[in-house]
């Protein structure tokens, strides 16, 4: 999952996307409306944390042209303004979820989880696909019922590639989902990390590399060592 974070306190901003990352979480930070306008335009993410008070346009009127685009990027509104009627003026802008501060770190993540299992359609909070169980709630992930213990990057990669559901995903796609805005995108962070994570995972091999496309989850994964990446 990406989000992207519309903080103009710095210090704030920082805090929130280090925690998302310890949740496996990526984030990219905008201080003020023109910054988030400008990333959402180039870059794709799963949720909007956005503060309503930021400077140039704001987050009122950023809220207003993400629902115009028809992007369908759900928005969680993070604001000290709670009285009920700037609430209910929030979600009438098109927020789907609404978290005044001061907050606490976990409820912002677990709010973001349920956001985007909803985000689309109605997604199972535990993922399930060829004997893995994914549960983005815990950070768990067991195979045939036997844990595995993943990095913080293992585990997002391997969310966005069972939540696809067997369709393929490209490196750029992963890159994009799991990493941050700072990632190098001529790094080959992806292909080491579906290596190592594959590797977790154990035999038979479950993540196949479709060449020159990208990789998905075998859901009839054979024996030997044919899915795993060679370049």
């Amino acid at each position: 999952m990406r989000v992207l974070i519309v903080e103009d306190e710095p210090y704030l901003a920082e805090a929130v996307r280090d925690g998302l990352r310890l949740e496996a979480i990526a984030a990219d930070i905008a201080s003020d409306g023109d910054a988030a306008l400008e990333l959402l335009g180039v870059n794709h993410y799963d949720l909007l944390v956005l503060d309503r008070d930021i400077p140039g346009p704001s987050g009122d009127e950023v809220a207003r042209r993400v629902v115009a685009s028809g992007s369908g990027i759900p928005i969680l509104m993070l604001t000290a303004a709670d009285r009920i009627d700037d609430k209910a003026s929030g979600f009438q802008l098109g927020a789907d979820d609404y978290l005044t501060k001061p907050f606490e770190l976990r409820e912002l993540v677990l709010r973001l989880r349920a956001l985007d299992r909803r985000r689309g359609y109605a997604r199972p909070p535990v993922r399930e696909a060829a004997g893995l169980r994914v549960d983005p709630f815990r950070r768990e992930v067991f195979r045939d019922g036997r844990h595995v213990a993943l990095t913080r990057k293992q585990f997002a990669v391997l969310d966005v590639l069972v939540a696809a559901e067997g369709g393929v995903v490209s490196a750029e796609e992963l890159l994009e989902r799991a990493w941050d805005f700072n990632a190098n995108p001529f790094t080959n962070a992806v292909r080491i990390t579906v290596s190592t994570l594959r590797k977790r995972l154990g035999e038979p091999w479950i993540i196949a590399t479709v060449p020159g496309v990208g990789y998905r989850i075998d859901t009839t994964p054979g024996t030997g060592r044919e899915g795993e990446d060679r370049g």
